[in-house]
């Protein structure tokens, strides 16, 4: 009996500690949104969420980690459904497009706290959350990578540069693009990803002067 109660008590704790978490996340994504992030203070999502100041520590340092704290599990499951989305027989400018449209979508689900999502993500190094964050940062570019490589082993693509490199230039010209194409009134995904495959087509394609120019 005794470890049955255990058992239930447990639960509940799990429960409470769940329910405790998805109020936060929820009151933080709301008043990020509508009041923005500079004018939201830690007090008023644990006002908002029904818990006390201490609570809301408990899962975030700052009020940056409270963003990412919001954004960090969808931003993994975007990443893993990217990844599924790549097939090793497919060029690999199509295989880069699938992964970048699953994220396209994403930051065009929610654009406010999006676009505050993507200013706060520079420098960010420190917190609960942190790591979180930058551990799927890097799997995405080594998703990239993957596809990088896999052109490489086709001979679809030639450099002397490491696919590690061109995954990095890649995710670059995706930042760039991403941050642009969120600043704009009208978010239509297609026109965006058409942007973002110009730009790769060119980084594909180079600057070198062709031999019947």
């Amino acid at each position: 009996m005794s470890e049955l109660f255990e058992e239930k008590v447990s639960g509940l704790r799990e429960r409470n500690k769940l329910d405790k978490l998805r109020r936060i996340k929820d009151a933080a994504s709301e008043l990020f949104v509508v009041k923005g992030f500079d004018d939201t203070t830690t007090r008023e999502i644990a006002v908002r969420a029904g818990v006390g100041l201490g609570t809301v520590f408990v899962y975030a340092a700052t009020k940056r980690d409270l963003l990412f704290l919001v954004v960090n599990d969808d931003l993994q499951r975007v990443v893993e459904k990217a990844a599924a989305a790549v097939r090793p027989n497919r060029p690999m400018l199509e295989n880069l497009l699938r992964v970048f449209q699953a994220h396209y979508r994403y930051f065009a689900h929610k654009p406010p706290l999006s676009r505050l999502a993507l200013r706060e993500m520079n420098f960010y190094a420190t917190g609960p959350e942190a790591q979180k964050f930058i551990k799927t940062r890097e799997r995405l570019i080594a998703l990239i990578g993957e596809i990088v490589r896999n052109a490489m082993d086709r001979k679809a693509i030639s450099s002397n540069e490491s696919s590690s490199l061109i995954a990095w230039v890649i995710f670059s010209i995706y930042q760039v693009e991403i941050r642009h194409w969120l600043s704009s009134d009208e978010l239509n995904i297609t026109r965006g990803l058409n942007s973002l495959r110009r730009q790769l087509v060119l980084l594909m394609n180079g600057l070198s002067p062709r031999e019947d120019d």
